[in-house]
């Protein structure tokens, strides 16, 4: 489960300290998008003011953007505990659930194999605790889900305040959905996606991890899929983690993706990026969803990562690909007193690294397998 959010200190460690020390409750669901900045300023609003695809270039609304959030860092500056030593604000927290999953993921657990959860009892009750944070300044709960037993508690987690949601779906094709998965709901996940829609979700994103020989050849198919539904498909590039049986000539570039695309869709355009999307964003005209590539490993996205994760056992990790952790659970249960724990985590948060360490050396490199950090 994910979660992108900007919260003061203090109410950012009560946060942890309450979820760690709750008998119902490993961790936080989520910690949700939306900073000051984000509350005050958007795209959106500036478009109000002109015609962003008439007057201005992508340059100069990057540059107005950049303006404006600096002016509003100097009306309230930023927590200097989340900034790190390259002025990245870290405003954004994916937090993982559990290390279960209702799926048994054969030819391809390297792209599925990730916790589930909706497999936590619990789970209705843990997003209502965090939509009490929203009068706070929580801005956004967000959840990552296979979609399998989703469909049902949908509704429920929606009232409670859930408002964003991912589902990871690397195929179109429900018998390759049954061989991947050795499980049948490829049905029930195409419900959830129409189901959310349903119930104003905005955007509903679709994550699928592109492998060569896998599922390469239904890219197209997904960008069909944007035709009619407004769906953010992101196409992920495959990366290296322990136990996927990681091989480079797997990895599809995302620039060879953009060309597939274009050969049949001469007018897919780049759309205009947030400043810390991981995705680059693009639609074809007429269709009422857009396509988005992560793209970790052939132009990575370092230089504006606000992201922070805490795995399903209490670790924060400051980098999806580093190997360091520090355990807020064991400090939490020690009894670690806030300012201890601020100090913890900004002493992690200034030794994260300018940028991963590529792919050549990324493969080499000890890591927990995605499902122990959870995506």
């Amino acid at each position: 489960m994910s979660s992108p959010c900007l919260l003061s200190r203090a109410r950012h460690l009560g946060a942890l300290r309450r979820s760690f020390t709750s008998p119902n409750a490993i961790s936080p669901i989520a910690a949700a998008h939306a900073s000051y900045r984000a509350r005050h300023y958007s795209l959106p609003a500036l478009a109000a003011d002109e015609d962003l695809n008439t007057v201005a270039s992508p340059q100069s609304i990057k540059d107005r953007v950049q303006a404006k959030i600096a002016a509003i860092d100097q009306e309230r500056p930023f927590s200097n505990v989340l900034t790190d030593n390259f002025s990245r604000q870290h405003t954004y927290l994916r937090i993982s659930l559990t290390e279960k999953c209702n799926l048994r993921c054969t030819l391809t657990p390297e792209i599925t194999d990730r916790g589930e959860p909706t497999v936590r009892k619990d789970i209705n009750d843990l997003v209502a605790q965090l939509g009490e944070l929203q009068p706070m300044g929580l801005k956004t709960i967000a959840m990552t889900s296979n979609g399998i037993a989703l469909k049902r508690k949908l509704p429920s987690l929606v009232a409670s305040g859930m408002n964003l949601l991912n589902l990871s779906l690397d195929t179109l094709d429900r018998f390759k959905f049954e061989l991947m998965t050795r499980r049948k709901g490829f049905e029930r996940v195409m419900e959830t996606i129409d189901d959310a829609l349903a119930l104003g979700m905005s955007p509903v994103k679709v994550n699928c991890v592109v492998m060569r020989g896998t599922n390469d050849k239904e890219v197209l198919d997904f960008v069909e899929f944007t035709r009619n539904k407004k769906v953010d498909i992101r196409f992920i590039e495959y990366m290296p983690f322990g136990g996927n049986k990681w091989k480079e000539n797997k990895l599809v570039p995302y620039q060879e993706l953009i060309s597939n695309i274009q050969a049949v869709h001469p007018t897919f355009k780049k759309l205009i990026d947030d400043p810390n999307d991981t995705s680059k964003a693009y639609h074809v005209p007429g269709f009422a969803g857009q396509v988005g590539f992560i793209t970790s490993m052939s132009d990575h996205f370092c230089g504006t990562c606000n992201r922070l994760r805490i795995t399903a056992d209490g670790n924060l990790k400051v980098c999806l690909f580093g190997n360091t952790e520090v355990s807020l659970r064991d400090m939490i249960r020690q009894g670690k007193t806030d300012e201890e724990l601020r100090e913890v985590i900004e002493m992690a948060v200034k030794n994260k690294k300018k940028q991963h360490a590529g792919v050549s050396n990324l493969v080499n490199m000890k890591n927990r397998p995605m499902i122990l950090i959870g995506g």
